[in-house]
């Protein structure tokens, strides 16, 4: 007999259950169990689920559950598990624990020779024990958001562990670069330390962030040369350099990003945990009394590391001190920058106390335990802002300081705790090879070269090595940025890039600051190998700088004008494989695509009136016209939202909205990607600067996003006149699907969903619960109708998708927004 009594707000188990033994499969989720006292008398339990309740401590009653093959305890509060429990649960198959307080396993959980999947994701773990490492069945492990530094090597002899993920542990042995290749290359590692000694690699990768004319370039090359380099200002960064530098037994990997926002949109490709941020800060245009200089020069900054990689150390930098009055208003501009930066992340943290706390006081927080996970792991991160140190770039001896300043910081095992890396020889023979190759010109100049070559280049340099284990040492060297191979995107698997920088040189044909002026200054002999001209050029440059829309043809004249430029050209096939060709998609767009920069699009072009009637029954034949040609759209470089507003009209009282608000606030380039994805399900589509349009069987959705003090993107569909709204919610989910699958890649990003009270001029919101609390989404709710707190009733339809329970308003709780 299967037995469903979740979400009934139960404390104590209903005498029902207690007297009914039949019972083998037991769902107590989302209640409010502190204890599960009389639990022992359903001797012929199989199953039992208590996630999501309130147990602080493990139901030791749960021992006497002998015939128990499964146990779901996930997200609650238990701090620890006392011995003597497992030994007696030897049918066990299936234990869940993830997202609780565990900091140790108790050592008789070896005891389960029959575990097969063991939940630990989101504990407070340091170690895994041989209570682990000694069960011979387990299959799947999940021990991803702990605090592990290694991994005990006997755990992977276990031939049965097919599925292993531990993400998101700052691991030094192996390191979580080799942990993201999957099982399989963390048994080789272990097998490759084995044959030799290891070696311990000091590696730090050094992102140079900052507003546009920070300094940023004058500074990454002073560090790296060790004395003051001027950058002229035609000479500032476009896109991201790259660059190295080895300081006493350090290795830095520089890389200098753009502060032109145009180049934000490449950002999120390759800012990455475990890296030393140096936030640049132009002090003498810093403004103290102006808070619109905090924001752009460094809350803007500091807001994105800490949404996008929320464990990273971020040392500010003040530069241009040279220009400031005198001494004091550099340490009065220091003292600012550091009061606003403590008093920015402390009014972050009590954000998410407050949060938590709205949660917790709901009439059933339950319902909301997903979120307050959410809220729980963001908190946990710990972004160290270290104390800013201003410097005269012109100085030696400022130089001079930093860079030691740098060095006590990456050596200090509290600041880095894993720093230092723990390798098999052999990772640093083939990363030494791939060097070598370059050096002797083995390479052609772009470092561009077939996967199956580089592998037989390789080989020859290291001697005989396993092609699995060669690609996993490829695949580290890749996540560390040493070489750029995307496996995952089908037209570049087998393309590998042993120079990252030729990979930013293609970025920077399409993304730059003057991409117009590029256009207009193609050749007209160029021109005339695509059968173009000058007029198309223009049309072109024109296009890309009203409508954000850049034409293949365009896009393959300036791969070949930079290639030229560059002496990279000889080769007509490389050319045409960077650039593609009328009827194959280039290695470069292939590249936007994958990390949703632009979007396929199609120009349109008016209506021609002397097009021939359509007669059915008869061919109907082209007046002469060219087919559109095809062409990439970046929605983040479109100026207005004029298309969008025209085919959309006025937003209607009647109009169905979901509001997702989001903290600490809408990441930069968010709204944009999340315009690409929406496209790729749904056309027609119209694009704005900051709304998008798309149809499904002729029904209309907008949404749009809103960054003022309450950033939120909002969902607005047209209310259906014919009461049927599976339609409509099947495409505001499709949307919020989206949203969640992006905030994947932003870790210290949280949101919440709710729909507006439906009358005009009235403040209160309908807020979501989890969404993953229904089987079945569009179950009918109980209530036909509900009333919020200013006592508006409306219909439950027009408010949430079937299946989701909102927190009613009758019940006198008040919904408060996000960052109340």
């Amino acid at each position: 007999k299967i037995a469903d009594w979740s979400k009934r707000k139960l404390k104590v188990l209903p005498q029902e259950v207690l007297e009914d033994i039949n019972i083998f499969s037991l769902n107590l989720e989302r209640n409010r169990f502190k204890d599960v006292s009389g639990i022992s008398k359903l001797i012929n339990l199989k199953e039992l689920t208590l996630s999501r309740n309130e147990f602080v401590e493990f139901p030791s009653e749960i021992q006497f559950l002998v015939n128990l093959e499964k146990l779901y305890l996930n997200q609650n509060k238990i701090q620890s598990i006392p011995e003597e429990i497992f030994p007696k649960l030897q049918k066990l198959e299936l234990l869940k624990l993830s997202t609780n307080r565990l900091s140790k396993l108790p050592t008789d959980l070896r005891c389960c020779k029959n575990l097969l999947h063991l939940g630990l994701s989101h504990n407070y773990l340091k170690e895994l024990t041989e209570a682990v490492v000694g069960l011979p069945s387990l299959r799947e492990l999940y021990v991803d958001n702990n605090r592990l530094s290694e991994l005990p090597a006997e755990l992977f002899n276990n031939k049965s562990l097919v599925t292993f993920r531990a993400a998101s542990n700052r691991l030094r042995e192996p390191p979580d670069e080799v942990c993201i290749g999957g099982l399989k290359q963390i048994r080789s590692y272990f097998k490759q330390l084995k044959l030799s000694q290891p070696d311990f690699v000091r590696r730090v990768k050094t992102m140079f962030l900052g507003s546009s004319m920070a300094g940023k370039s004058t500074l990454c090359r002073s560090l790296k040369d060790r004395q003051p380099v001027m950058v002229d200002v035609k000479d500032r960064t476009v896109g991201i350099e790259i660059s190295e530098v080895q300081i006493e037994g350090f290795r830095f990997l520089f890389w200098d990003f753009a502060g032109q926002e145009e180049y934000y949109l490449t950002h999120h490709v390759f800012i990455t945990p475990q890296a030393l941020v140096i936030l640049v800060i132009d002090l003498a245009s810093y403004n103290i009394d102006d808070p619109q200089s905090f924001k752009e020069k460094v809350s803007f900054w500091i807001n994105n590391v800490m949404m996008r990689v929320p464990d990273s150390v971020i040392l500010p930098v003040g530069t241009h001190i040279d220009k400031c009055r005198d001494d004091r208003e550099v340490q009065e501009k220091k003292c600012d920058i550091g009061d606003k930066i403590k008093d920015m992340l402390a009014k972050r943290e009590l954000m998410l106390d407050q949060r938590r706390k709205n949660i917790d006081d709901k009439i059933e927080p339950k319902l909301f335990s997903d979120q307050s996970n959410k809220l729980d792991q963001v908190a946990s991160y710990s972004l160290k802002c270290l104390d800013l140190v201003p410097i005269d770039c012109t100085n030696y001896k400022d130089i001079e300081q930093l860079q030691e300043k740098i060095l006590d910081f990456v050596q200090d095992i509290e600041t880095f705790p894993n720093v230092v890396k723990k390798l098999p020889h052999i990772y640093q023979a083939v990363e030494s090879a791939i060097e070598d190759l370059i050096k002797d010109n083995q390479f052609p100049k772009h470092g561009i070269v077939s996967l199956t070559q580089l592998l037989t280049d390789i080989k020859q340099k290291v001697g005989k090595l396993d092609e699995d284990d060669l690609k996993g040492i490829l695949r580290y060297l890749h996540y560390i940025g040493i070489i750029v191979w995307y496996e995952e995107i089908p037209a570049l698997s087998e393309t590998v890039f042993v120079k990252p920088s030729f990979l930013i040189t293609l970025f920077k044909i399409i993304v730059r600051l003057d991409l117009k002026e590029q256009l207009e200054c193609i050749p007209r002999e160029l021109l005339l190998t695509e059968n173009s001209l000058v007029k198309d050029r223009n049309m072109w440059a024109e296009d890309f700088h009203s409508k954000a829309t850049l034409h293949s043809t365009a896009m393959r004249l300036l791969v070949k004008m930079t290639l030229q430029k560059g002496n990279i050209s000889e080769d007509e096939d490389f050319v045409e494989e960077i650039a593609g060709t009328r009827h194959e998609k280039s290695k470069l767009l292939s590249l936007l695509e994958h990390f949703e920069i632009c979007l396929p699009a199609t120009p349109t072009k008016a209506l021609n009136p002397q097009a021939r009637e359509f007669v059915p029954h008869q061919q109907w034949r082209k007046s002469g016209t060219e087919a559109p040609t095809k062409a990439c759209l970046f929605p983040s470089l479109l100026k207005h939202n004029s298309t969008v507003s025209r085919m959309w009209g006025e937003d209607k009282l009647t109009d169905v909205r979901v509001r997702i608000y989001f903290l600490p606030e809408i990441p930069h380039g968010f709204f944009h990607r999340l315009i690409i994805k929406a496209c790729s399900l749904y056309a027609p589509y119209w694009v704005g600067q900051e709304q998008c349009l798309v149809m499904c069987n002729a029904k209309p959705l907008l949404f749009k996003q809103n960054c003022e003090e309450d950033q939120f993107i909002e969902i607005r569909y047209r209310r259906p006149e014919d009461n049927k709204f599976q339609q409509m919610w099947d495409m505001i989910q499709a949307i919020i699907q989206k949203i969640k699958t992006l905030m994947e890649q932003w870790p210290g990003l949280c949101q919440h969903i709710c729909s507006p009270c439906t009358v005009p001029n009235c403040s209160a919101d309908y807020e979501w619960t989890d969404l993953s609390g229904s089987d079945d989404i569009y179950d009918m709710v109980k209530d036909d109708k509900l009333t919020c707190r200013n006592g508006h009733t409306e219909r439950t339809e027009l408010l949430f998708p079937k299946g989701i329970v909102p927190v009613l308003s009758q019940m006198n709780l008040h919904v408060n927004t996000f960052l109340q």
